[in-house]
């Protein structure tokens, strides 16, 4: 007997909640099982470090559909 089970795929979306700024930190958060307020550290401990940080954001934050 074979039995199909729905399996929950987790997308890259910007949930309408828990939203700082754009939902980005949120959305990677929920997207990889973390916080958001742990993606947001992350993100705000990055941008101490030389790089292109903050244009990931923006680009995220443009390609990511919002829920």
């Amino acid at each position: 007997m074979n039995v199909s089970r729905a399996v929950k795929t987790r997308t890259l979306t910007r949930p309408r909640h828990n939203r700082m700024i754009a939902g980005v930190c949120a959305g990677l958060g929920q997207r990889f099982g973390l916080g958001a307020g742990t993606v947001r550290l992350l993100f705000l401990l990055s941008c101490l470090l030389p790089g292109p940080q903050f244009i990931a954001y923006l680009i995220l934050w443009a390609m990511m559909p919002s829920e």
